[in-house]
């Protein structure tokens, strides 16, 4: 992308991204690509996504929890955080259909208003925060805001009183969602699986197991912080 696309992205002036750009060629975030007068991120980059996933308490001790709940159950597990609109996946372990795991990059992003692990962490958001994001949801789906803002709303009711909410956003795909509450930060749990199964009827029938990693990463978290 070059400066006159990532003013028109981001909303600043292009003196502004000029003088950006600049400084992360020069500190070695971004690469020039002189012949397109564009840049593309450099190696640089991930190199912090790594010591993101290194030194992510969560991470370390939730990954091992989920991959064997993905092993013995034959089912996709993910672990999200909220970034503006989206959910990123930090860990995501997809089981494939010919029995063999195979790790799904960390980053990839869902958006928050069609997906389990959004309407997850909606319910537990601040208040301002959440209203902020329904607004902007609103706007991107005039058409079809009603029915999905009961959806949302569902979900949260559904969280707040159950602990999780289930989507089925992509076709014959099934994910149940549950929020992650630590002091410092919120985090998401999913699990998924391939089914042409009723949606109710599956998320009733993973709703435990997914409940239960969540329990067995909070008191792997709290037995970290003792021993540190």
């Amino acid at each position: 992308m070059g400066n006159g696309e990532l003013a028109e992205r981001t909303g600043l002036p292009k003196s502004t991204v000029s003088r950006l750009t600049q400084t992360l060629v020069a500190v070695g975030m971004l690469q020039p690509e002189t012949a397109r007068r564009a840049y593309r991120l450099a190696p640089a980059v991930l190199s912090l996504a790594h010591a993101m996933r290194t030194g992510s308490r969560v991470l370390a001790v939730a990954a091992p929890l989920m991959r064997t709940l993905a092993e013995r159950e034959r089912l996709n597990v993910g672990l999200a955080a909220p970034d503006r609109d989206e959910m990123v996946y930090l860990e995501s372990i997809r089981y494939s259909r010919r029995t063999a795991l195979r790790n799904v990059v960390s980053g990839q992003r869902v958006p928050i208003e069609l997906t389990s692990l959004g309407r997850a962490y909606l319910a537990v958001a601040p208040e301002r925060e959440r209203e902020d994001l329904m607004r902007v949801f609103r706007r991107r789906r005039v058409g079809q805001w009603s029915a999905l803002k009961s959806e949302i709303d569902d979900a949260m009711d559904c969280v707040r009183h159950r602990g999780y909410c289930a989507a089925s956003w992509q076709p014959e795909v099934v994910a149940i969602a549950a929020p992650l509450q630590m002091k410092e930060a919120l985090y998401v749990l999913n699990v998924s699986l391939s089914t042409a199964d009723d949606c109710e009827a599956v998320a009733d029938r993973l709703a435990p197991k997914l409940l239960a990693l969540r329990g067995e990463v909070l008191v792997g978290l709290d037995r970290l912080a003792v021993e540190h």
